[in-house]
């Protein structure tokens, strides 16, 4: 029976990293390194044992990886046990209620950071988070909860640092706590270099002659800052949710790949649905970053394109139009907005020959290319039916909610943040009624409309200021109600009375 060893590479790290900062934490009776090593071991195991719990159920992999982890270590005797003889003893059975707060020596950690301005806390959260992705690769099936648990418990451990305002994770501490050999160091741009050509039909052939041609290109961005913008962004909270998944997916399927066991792969393609203005572009960016991080794509450049820009009007140019964005798109992220409008068209039509050309493609370049085929909801069903090819290249799909108003005044303000504009209460109040008055029908513009008020309203309150004899410099920058146009009147019934629109 041959045993995987990773649970206890991992484990050893933790001991190594956090013996000495348990030794040095003052407010603990700790007198010996030894005793600080046994509690920081006990704390290893407690883990290891809440993360195989995390599936409610514990693998005869999951079990054999903890005895051969910790038998050599753990005062506990786990030199004769077996995974039938820990499952007798209910050894993980509720384990997992450990991940639900910050245990007693992460706290500790915690405000010792906050006394000494150090980062023991991070070091704490970068090799506990290493030891859940390592517990969850140690079986050939990943569970959906047991990367929730993960998530859960890493998004728990930051929230706690950040509240504490002491030094979060290092940079590169993304890569550290999901893998020690990826892809990573391949130097990338977000953004194809000028002196880049567009490419030829075959981008592999001409790969070196590119790579040239580029300038040394900035590191890949640290996963935590990446899922740390993500988290940032206003609303969304189930998109948020299954982009983090995705990317904890990769990670473990990584640390497999790494080690030499069944990875069961999957594709990285995605469908977003919703309406426009939803953060459809904005996620589509972050995740091109992340797939870089995580080492899928080498550059993680996000390429937008269209109908327009794959459909040509004659007989053999929508290929090589289709190839042509291909090539831009190598090794990044091409996203296809409005995808289900390849799928319209006449007899005479060429979308159908541009789907057909991106699915050859999906499969010719399926180490180099990502693809986010993006739109309505209903119509998207339309697109993935229109190839057979379609619905197994895109397995997952994201759904973009409309913005409620709170998120949508929630994004003017943030637009005048960054404008560096002030809107008093009563022109916040002002377009909030704007928004509402709004008819949330298909296409409603969510994001974009607010942005388009706010450049309207900024283009009113230039008007007025410029009429004041000596503006001071609050008058500058305020927004008053002034400045929010009017709200449309609310339609009306036969009988003339108004009624609201919902």
């Amino acid at each position: 029976m041959k045993v995987d060893l990773g649970l206890q590479v991992a484990a050893n790290a933790f001991i190594e990293a956090l013996t000495p900062l348990v030794q040095s934490i003052e407010t603990v009776p700790v007198t010996t390194q030894g005793t600080a090593r046994r509690r920081v071991i006990q704390e290893a195991y407690d883990l290891s044992c809440a993360f195989i719990d995390a599936d409610r159920r514990a693998t005869d992999d999951e079990l054999w990886a903890l005895i051969m982890a910790f038998a050599p270590v753990l005062e506990r005797d786990l030199v004769h046990e077996t995974p039938e003889s820990l499952r007798a003893a209910r050894t993980t059975t509720d384990a997992r209620a450990y991940l639900m707060q910050p245990s007693a020596l992460f706290t500790e950690l915690l405000e010792a950071d906050v006394r000494k301005g150090t980062s023991w806390s991070s070091t704490y959260y970068q090799h506990a988070v290493a030891l859940g992705f390592m517990t969850a690769s140690l079986d050939n099936y990943t569970d959906r909860n047991e990367l929730l648990a993960i998530e859960q418990f890493r998004s728990m451990l930051l929230g706690a640092i950040r509240r504490g305002s002491v030094t979060g994770p290092a940079a590169g501490a993304g890569a550290a706590s999901s893998t020690s050999s990826t892809p990573d160091s391949r130097t990338a741009s977000d953004t194809p270099t000028p002196e880049t050509p567009p490419g030829a039909a075959n981008s592999a052939a001409g790969a070196a002659t590119e790579a040239e041609a580029e300038e040394p290109l900035p590191p890949a961005r640290p996963l935590d800052e990446l899922l740390h913008d993500l988290d940032e962004l206003v609303g969304m909270a189930a998109v948020k949710a299954e982009v983090k998944l995705v990317a904890n997916l990769i990670r473990v399927q990584q640390l497999r790949r790494e080690r030499g066991l069944k990875v069961l792969e999957q594709s990285h393609h995605l469908i977003f649905t919703g309406n426009p203005g939803t953060g459809k572009t904005t996620v589509a960016r972050l995740v091109a970053q992340i797939y870089r991080t995580l080492g899928v794509v080498a550059k993680g450049q996000l390429v937008e394109t269209d109908r327009s820009g794959l459909v040509a009007g004659f007989v053999g140019q929508t290929a090589p139009k289709v190839v042509a964005a291909f090539d831009k798109a190598d090794e990044g992220v091409l996203l296809i907005d409005e995808a289900y409008a390849l799928v319209r068209g006449s007899e005479n039509d060429f979308g159908q020959e541009a789907i057909d050309t991106i699915v050859k493609l999906i499969e010719d370049r399926r180490d180099r290319v990502v693809v986010i085929a993006a739109g309505y909801p209903d119509e998207m069903e339309d697109f993935v039916e229109s190839n057979p090819g379609l619905k197994s290249r895109f397995p997952k799909t994201l759904s973009f909610p409309d913005y409620t108003s709170d998120e949508l005044v929630q994004i003017f303000q943030l637009l005048c943040d960054d404008a560096n504009y002030l809107c008093d209460a009563d022109a916040k109040a002002k377009v909030r009624l704007w928004l509402e008055s709004q008819p949330r029908v298909k296409g409603f513009g969510n994001g974009r409309l607010v942005r388009n008020l706010f450049e309207d309203a900024v283009s009113r309150q230039a008007s007025r200021v410029v009429t004041l004899a000596k503006p001071t410099d609050i008058e500058l920058v305020l927004m008053v109600p002034a400045d929010i146009p009017e709200p449309p009147p609310l339609p009306t019934d036969a009988t003339g009375t108004g009624t609201a629109s919902v």
